[in-house]
Parts: C-alpha cells; structure tokens; sequence
C-alpha cells in the first residue's frame, strides 16, 4: 500500500535549518552541517585514508532517499527564496535544470503559477488549494508508488498535525545550531502516534525510522 513518507536531517538540539536563511544560505548559518554526512561515499573516504566500513550504512541511508517514490510535495520556501506573487518565471529552484527529484513535485503555494517542465522527468506543479488537495494530486500522479514530503519544517508540520504522514526517516547529527527552524515545533502530541521501528548509527549521525501506529 502506497505511504506517506517524510525524510530530513535535523541537529541534536532539533532543528532542521539554522537562523538567518537567504538565497546565500538556504539552509541558514551552519545548516549545511545537518547534510554533510550524506555527501562523501565510503570509496571516497577510503582513496583518502579515512576509512569506510562502518559508514557503509550511511552511504545506503543516503542511497535510498527516493526508493520507491512516485511524488514528492514541498513547501514554497524549500523551492526558492521569492515572497509574494512570483516575478515572472525566472525561478525554476535550487537544482539547476535536472533537479534530483525525477516525479512531479507538488509545491504549496498562496500564489498561481502555471507548471514548471525541467529535465529528468521532474515537473513542479504549484497548488493553491492545501495541503489535502496537494496530497490528492501527489498520490494520483504516483502511480501506486509512496509520497515523499521533502519539506521543509512548516510543511511537515501541517502533515504531521493533519495525521497525514505514515512514516518518518529522521538523520540526527551531532551538531548544534541553536536556533532556526524546528521540526517538532507546534505538532502537538504525536509521540503517541509513532513508534521507532529502526535506529542504525554510525560515528557521524543516527538514523531513526518511526511508523504510524496502527489502530487496536
């Protein structure tokens, strides 16, 4: 059965960008941190004397991001920087013209936008009407495949309120930003609805993977 999946890096003390993001700093002052351990491979840690037996889990943790995944739904503020009405068309996102998502990509927004065509089978599609309405669309156009909510915290959070999510992949790293976004910040009590089902660890981040209780 399809799922509702959520996936994101988040420091020790809980956030998952730090202050002060810009189009400089997407991710705020010492938020690339929180990624870090997904960017180097184990050949490449091993061709430079680190090592990279125990970090294998890390690089298949990173490998799998969008295992199974037939769309994915994003916030406005993870797909660029601009407020208000969009000025014209220039912004097509962070990614460059082959973003890394290759499904179509449903983003909130307040303000109308006709659909955004890049190559390697990703299309952004802008939707005005909530958060249901993009989740409606987002499991339609995945085709029996799971939907990745990308992010970020704001929009997790209306899923997770909402009782939408059925999984979540959350990457602990060691770093403390002491500010930014938080990503349990106003979800009310869910620690009931969740139960860890996995935690893998390796010297640089802890892997949790929590699912949706099911009901007695």
């Amino acid at each position: 059965m399809p799922q509702v999946r959520f996936k994101i890096s988040m420091s020790l003390d809980g956030y998952v960008a730090g202050p002060e993001q810009s189009l400089d700093q997407p991710l705020g002052v010492g938020g690339e941190a929180l990624h870090e351990w997904a960017f180097p491979t184990p050949s490449r840690r091993e061709a430079q004397g680190e090592g990279g037996a125990e970090r294998v889990l890390d690089d298949e943790q990173a490998a799998s991001w969008n295992r199974n995944v037939g769309a994915t739904i994003m916030g406005r503020n993870m797909f660029g920087p601009i407020r208000g009405d969009w000025d014209g068309d220039a912004w097509r996102g962070w990614w460059g013209d082959d973003p890394p998502y290759h499904t179509p990509v449903f983003v909130l927004t307040h303000h109308p936008r006709a659909s955004v065509e890049m190559e390697g089978g990703t299309t952004f599609h802008f939707v005005t009407d909530g958060i249901e309405a993009a989740l409606e669309r987002a499991v339609a156009s995945a085709e029996g495949k799971d939907v990745m909510i990308a992010g970020g915290a704001s929009t997790a959070q209306q899923y997770l309120r909402a009782g939408l999510v059925d999984e979540l992949e959350i990457h602990v790293v060691p770093a403390l930003l002491g500010g930014g976004e938080r990503l349990f910040e106003g979800v009310g009590a869910i620690a009931g609805a969740f139960e860890c089902v996995e935690l893998v660890s390796s010297s640089v981040v802890a892997h949790y993977r929590y699912v949706r209780r099911r009901a007695s």
